[in-house]
């Protein structure tokens, strides 16, 4: 890719751009494209409808359009396709949950040069915050999950696997999809006690709780109980030192029977690990909220996974809409 040339406008619409990104957080916090709906509503409409100043959500109102995020015609504001598809609780393509994770992160962000300078993290793991973080961020990962999962799942081939341990599975979007369209697979979905309710409530959304169950658990403190022929580790590994890490995968490899399946899905660096931007910029969001996470090149994976005896490791051609990737073996 051609690199891009900086000058001083460049520069400055990249120090200005969270002003936007705050104006999407405000709008999606106030559920207005919720409250839009299919209609074409006043602003007077909307302050009234979410309870905030007329001259307020009309600065804002005026903001989203010019972002292209709200269409107005004479001085009535309705959803685009983009607002009404992806920003209202009313679709089942709503991503609402990852923007409030995200936006729960902005403090954090603010204080990157504290966390350059200490090598510390400045906020809690989400593990450890409100219940409302929890919510935002299991659901965030769910609402991302079910762009990719279906995609996934067409690309792996489980049709031979039996029982998946889904490490670390969250909300168990990817357990989900894989079981749907591998009709002979079952699944156990291992992570925290306060994650199960986001998770069976998913998982009976989707009739498969004949299918998929759900085990309490600390992947990185516990080991992992049951034998399965297939594990799956989404976005886990980045959260994590690489002692912590080879520890996680070797009590992987030790739930699985011989010929078993070990995938990794991960935001994975170059070997120089200075690129590709997202997995090197989330590479500094680990930073800031966790003691040791960071975003690992495709060579420091490979490496953990051979130390802990995984075989036949490939790289698997996918590429997520974020550079996310995915690295398997078999055991």
């Amino acid at each position: 890719m051609e690199k891009q040339e900086w000058n001083p406008g460049r520069l400055l619409q990249l120090s200005s751009q969270y002003w936007a990104t705050c104006t999407l957080h405000a709008a999606v916090k106030l559920d207005v494209f919720t409250a839009i709906g299919d209609r074409q509503l006043s602003s007077d409409d909307i302050a009234q409808k979410r309870n905030v100043s007329k001259e307020g959500i009309t600065r804002l109102l005026n903001a989203l359009t010019a972002m292209n995020l709200i269409e107005k015609s004479d001085d009535k504001f309705s959803n685009t396709g983009a607002g009404k598809t992806f920003l209202s609780k009313d679709s089942p393509k709503h991503i609402g949950y990852i923007i409030t994770h995200h936006r729960h992160l902005v403090d954090s962000w603010s204080k990157l040069d504290q966390a350059v300078k200490t090598g510390a993290p400045v906020r809690a793991r989400v593990s450890h915050t409100s219940p409302e973080w929890r919510e935002s961020f299991l659901m965030g990962m769910f609402n991302i999950g079910m762009s990719m999962a279906p995609l996934l799942a067409d690309k792996i081939d489980l049709s031979e696997r039996h029982h998946m341990i889904d490490v670390g599975g969250g909300p168990g979007t990817y357990a989900i999809h894989f079981c749907l369209k591998n009709p002979g697979l079952k699944a156990t979905v291992y992570d925290l006690s306060t994650t199960r309710p986001f998770a069976e409530k998913t998982i009976e959304k989707f009739g498969l709780t004949d299918r998929i169950d759900f085990m309490d658990g600390n992947y990185v403190e516990e080991g992992i109980e049951g034998v399965y022929d297939v594990a799956w580790l989404s976005h886990i590994l980045h959260g994590e030192g690489q002692k912590e890490c080879q520890r996680i995968i070797e009590k992987t490899v030790l739930a699985l029977e011989p010929g078993g399946m070990i995938i990794v899905h991960d935001f994975i660096l170059n070997n120089t690990m200075d690129g590709p931007l997202f997995p090197a910029l989330f590479s500094l969001n680990m930073l800031l909220g966790t003691p040791a996470g960071q975003s690992y090149s495709e060579k420091q994976i490979t490496d953990i996974l051979a130390k802990a005896g995984v075989k036949e490791i490939q790289r698997i051609p996918f590429q997520g809409p974020n550079d996310s990737g995915i690295i398997a073996g078999v055991v």
